[in-house]
């Protein structure tokens, strides 16, 4: 199994940036976003149902982020609009246990596999 990250980069405040997470190995029920500052915990960004589609957000990226995916490819997006410096961190995409899992969507350790991580900076 491989997740791939990539599409981070530096930009200004307000800009947008897309990123992707590339899937192989096998499918998922589900696909999610972290994102890790330096010197704090990696949070919970978004996911997405891989069935049926429907994104869960967290609260301070919901008017922002958009979470998608794209089956014939398998791989997830986040499009990233109106970035801030508060959302500097690296990005992290992550899927759950193929078994299934009793922790809550947004909690890390639901995901058991994860990908690189891609740097996304936003200048003030």
């Amino acid at each position: 199994v491989q997740l791939q990250a990539s599409g981070g980069g530096l930009v200004q405040s307000g800009d947008s940036l897309r990123l992707s997470c590339a899937v192989s190995g096998r499918t998922f029920s589900g696909l999610a976003w972290f994102r890790q500052a330096p010197g704090k915990e990696r949070e919970f960004v978004a996911a997405i149902n891989w069935n049926n589609g429907i994104p869960y957000y967290a609260d301070d990226v919901k008017d922002r982020f958009t979470i998608s995916r794209d089956n014939a490819e398998n791989t997830v997006s986040l499009q990233m609009n109106s970035l801030k410096p508060g959302d500097t961190a690296v990005y992290f995409c992550a899927a759950p246990s193929p078994v299934g899992s009793s922790y809550r969507l947004a909690d890390r350790r639901r995901y058991d596999y994860w990908g690189q991580g891609t740097l996304v900076t936003v200048s003030s």
